[in-house]
């Protein structure tokens, strides 16, 4: 699953974000409010499950959470706080937080709390794209009702142009989200596209090249 970390303290951010790609998510950390306001205040964000402290520099994780729920009422968020902060919790509740966690925290608690969220909202897991299916929970893809067995990287990567199917997703953007924390070129990316094209020929799902906006994935 994909996982928003946005923790401003870097050492625990850092160890957050082992402790849960070790658990086999795919994780991505950022540190400042407006940042992560600027990245979900759209739809199309493509993550499963958003870990959110409160007390950010640029705007308050309170801020982040309102403009999340603004287009998005579905992808869970677990609050990460201060343990005497009680009102800030009540208000990150209210606007339309799913749990919260006090600090500190035992990270086997944390897993938990992430592990029941996911289960809780697994409805939202599986796409659809034509007779492409993907399950997001247990990673496995379908056409035309066959097993699609895909190489770890062609999966992350058709797994992305999914989540975003009918918008055009530039290169950088699929760089970030499919392949967080690799070294991923522009001619790489060309590739795995040019082997998807080839696996999806003749299903009724066409991987297209938008000029000057990216990669389409949609039904024919």
């Amino acid at each position: 699953m994909r996982l928003l970390l946005i923790e401003d303290d870097a050492l625990l951010a850092e160890t957050l974000a082992d402790v849960l790609r070790l658990d086999n998510h795919q994780v991505t950390a950022l540190a400042d409010g407006d940042q992560a306001r600027r990245a979900l205040s759209q739809a199309g964000h493509g993550q499963d499950l958003i870990l959110l402290d409160l007390n950010l520099p640029g705007c308050n994780g309170l801020d982040v959470l309102a403009a999340l729920r603004q287009h998005d009422k579905e992808t869970p968020v677990l609050i990460l706080t201060a343990r005497g902060a009680i009102e800030d919790r009540v208000r990150g509740l209210d606007l339309g937080a799913d749990d919260y966690l006090a600090k500190p925290f035992a990270l086997d608690e944390l897993e938990a709390r992430v592990r029941a969220l996911l289960r809780r909202h697994t409805r939202s897991t599986a796409l659809q794209v034509g007779n492409l299916d993907f399950d997001s929970l247990s990673q496995r893809f379908t056409l035309g009702g066959e097993p699609l067995n895909l190489p770890p990287r062609e999966q992350r990567l058709l797994g992305c142009l999914m989540r975003h199917a009918g918008v055009p997703v530039d290169k950088a953007r699929l760089a970030e989200e499919a392949f967080a924390g690799e070294s991923m070129g522009d001619n790489a990316i060309e590739v795995y596209v040019h082997r998807l094209r080839r696996r999806l020929s003749g299903s009724g799902v066409e991987l297209r090249t938008v000029r000057g906006l990216g990669y389409l994935l949609e039904s024919t």
